[in-house]
């Protein structure tokens, strides 16, 4: 296996200031953002010609169809339960070997590759923060869904952007236009702009899309790895 640690090309962000704890405002000294990822591509050009183009889009359709709130609240009572398996984090990182994601159309590597790469790169340059080492080692562990080992979902249940469920669907989704597919869209108890939430509920109310990301979530925050 192969793991690549390019150097894409940069670009200068604006210096900021940023609120500490004391409620001073202090000035970050700005930061960089790659334009380019260490393959020399774009970052999630969906309109792009690739020859991943069209899978992806049909990923999306796939998952805007089915990503309804009750399926959202199904899975995280089904998956909530951390019943599946007990492992270590490299066994489940091995799990990945033999996944690639179907929502991105930048990368077309297994995920172990990804998981690898991306902590390799930020212990490159944040050498002595090693939290965020073994955060981006495991930030797509949750991706295990796939397996027989965890429930085999499909892609559409594990992968792609999220967004929140059971409101209205936002423009700004990822080939928005299938949400209207979805049976919520035409349901009044969730097509409208707060849909069943309430103006300041807050974040922890709303459910997203089902995915790793909430798996990880899930799992995270029940051993108390990261605050809740």
């Amino acid at each position: 296996m192969t793991i690549h640690i390019g150097q894409g090309s940069m670009v200068q962000g604006d210096e900021k200031k940023v609120s500490t704890d004391q409620g001073e405002l202090v000035l970050d000294g700005g930061f960089v953002v790659p334009e380019t990822n260490s393959f020399g591509q774009t970052f999630r050009d969906y309109a792009a010609e690739s020859e991943r183009k069209k899978s992806v889009e049909e990923f999306y359709r796939m998952n805007h169809i089915h990503q309804t709130y009750e399926f959202v609240k199904g899975m995280r009572e089904e998956y909530g339960k951390l019943d599946r398996a007990e492992m270590s984090i490299w066994e489940c990182c091995e799990l990945l070997n033999e996944f690639v994601d179907e929502s991105d159309p930048d990368l077309d590597e297994p995920q172990i590759e990804h998981l690898l790469q991306t902590a390799e790169a930020i212990r490159k340059d944040y050498p002595d923060e090693d939290w965020l080492h073994l955060t981006g080692l495991i930030h797509d562990l949750g991706k295990v869904l796939l397996h027989p080992t965890f429930g085999q979902l499909p892609q559409w249940a594990v992968v792609g952007d999220t967004f929140p469920v059971g409101c209205a669907y936002d423009k700004s989704i990822v080939h928005y236009q299938y949400c209207k597919e979805n049976p919520d869209y035409n349901n009044p108890a969730y097509n409208t702009k707060l849909g069943m939430y309430s103006e300041g509920c807050g974040l922890d109310k709303v459910l997203m899309s089902w995915g790793h990301d909430d798996y990880m979530y899930l799992l995270c925050t029940s051993v108390e790895l990261i605050p809740t």
